[in-house]
């Protein structure tokens, strides 16, 4: 399909695509869901007593940019994680990043950029919220192909100046959903250096940064503090969800520059819904801890190695070295999940539900997308089930 210009004219998101391709057949086993990124790793269990002992916050409006407090406990796991000291005008609470890097092309992308329509880049495959926020604020959405050949994270330093002129957002999500690779130092430089030649800014999607196979992705905050690069020019986001699994809790946040928050916390006077007083609370006693963190990394790690041994023999699997999702080489990626779902059960997401064509090409295509999220029993029979039914 070509470019959509509207946000009408996109295809229908990920999730009501496949139900429509799959819910009109049974099930040919017991259901095993490994679509969506839902992780079903316990949360800290203390977390319930901290939102019992703050129920009286439902009674109040919260602080639309976060209470002191869980500001203070967000910048403290910053300084922790990236090694760069922020301050609170630096920060934004979030209700989930969704929210966030929605909401950063409505406050931060301009009308026009050197008199014509702006462009935001994005990665394809990608995270559908990217394509909705270019296009609701008219700017012209760039697929950029995330393949193989490109380390699976989009070349931005290879478009031609025509687009970088005109370029006032990319997105970018290290570590990548759908294939898990992570943004070395030496990526990040370039990409800073390409913003900060062409005046636009990078909208950094981290929300998997916690979850990693043998060392912490690098973060972009802490090579970009090292480059001495405008504050301005980094947007970051990150959440609980993945973290600490709590996709329900919706704590969030986007750090930058403090034009670029103003800017967001002004939107958000208008428009926005601030996280509930009580859940703020319950965020910054798990935003202060790390034991859990690494508890739940354990825990993938044990299914990174499960997935290594179940698929070992499959052509072209590739360990993901980090994130919670595997990006699998099929035929025809409709066509497997289908089958798969008649055969045994097994849910996965067609690589192509989370692309676009463009120049005749999805590279989604010829891809399933499997959530290494069901308990590790469950995700061990459904991995072995979708080897024997698709790769046998």
């Amino acid at each position: 399909m070509d470019t959509p210009e509207r946000f009408s004219d996109l295809p229908d998101y990920a999730f009501p695509r496949l139900r429509r391709l799959l819910d009109v057949h049974p099930a040919g086993g017991t259901p095993i869901a490994m679509t969506i990124g839902e992780p079903q790793h316990p949360f800290p269990a203390w977390v319930g007593d901290a939102l019992a002992a703050n129920l009286e916050g439902f009674g109040k409006y919260p602080p639309n940019e976060g209470t002191p407090e869980l500001l203070d406990a967000i910048l403290g796991w910053i300084g922790r994680r990236y090694g760069v000291q922020l301050l609170p005008d630096n920060l934004m609470v979030l209700n989930g990043t969704r929210e966030g890097l929605y909401n950063a092309a409505m406050a931060l992308c301009p009308e026009a950029k050197r008199g014509r329509r702006p462009v935001v880049l994005t990665p394809n495959p990608f995270y559908q919220v990217y394509a909705v926020a270019a296009l609701s604020v008219g700017a012209e959405p760039v697929y950029v192909p995330a393949t193989a050949a490109t380390g699976h994270l989009p070349d931005y330093t290879a478009l031609p100046a025509e687009v970088l002129e005109r370029t006032a957002l990319a997105y970018i999500c290290s570590p990548a959903n759908p294939q898990g690779a992570v943004a070395t130092e030496g990526y990040w430089r370039d990409l800073i250096g390409l913003a900060e030649r062409y005046d636009f800014r990078i909208l950094a999607d981290e929300c998997y940064s916690e979850i990693w196979r043998d060392a912490a992705p690098t973060g972009a905050l802490s090579v970009a503090r090292a480059m001495w690069a405008d504050p301005e020019r980094l947007v970051l986001f990150n959440s609980l969800s993945k973290r600490s699994n709590l996709p329900g809790l919706r704590s969030g946040f986007v750090a930058s520059g403090p034009m670029a928050i103003a800017a967001m916390r002004q939107l958000r006077n208008y428009a926005g819904a601030p996280l509930p007083l009580p859940l703020q609370r319950v965020a910054e006693k798990v935003w202060a801890d790390e034991g859990h963190v690494e508890e739940n990394r354990a825990l993938y790690q044990q299914k990174y190695r499960i997935a290594d041994q179940v698929l070992s023999g499959v052509p072209g699997y590739a360990p993901p070295p980090a994130g919670f999702f595997l990006w699998l080489p099929v035929e025809d990626g409709e066509a497997a999940a289908l089958k798969l779902w008649r055969e045994t059960g097994v849910r996965v997401l067609p690589g192509a539900y989370l692309g676009r064509e463009t120049n005749g090409e999805n590279p989604g295509n010829g891809f399933i997308r499997v959530a290494m999220v069901a308990p590790t029993q469950d995700m061990q029979r459904g991995l072995t089930q979708l080897r024997d039914c698709l790769y046998a």
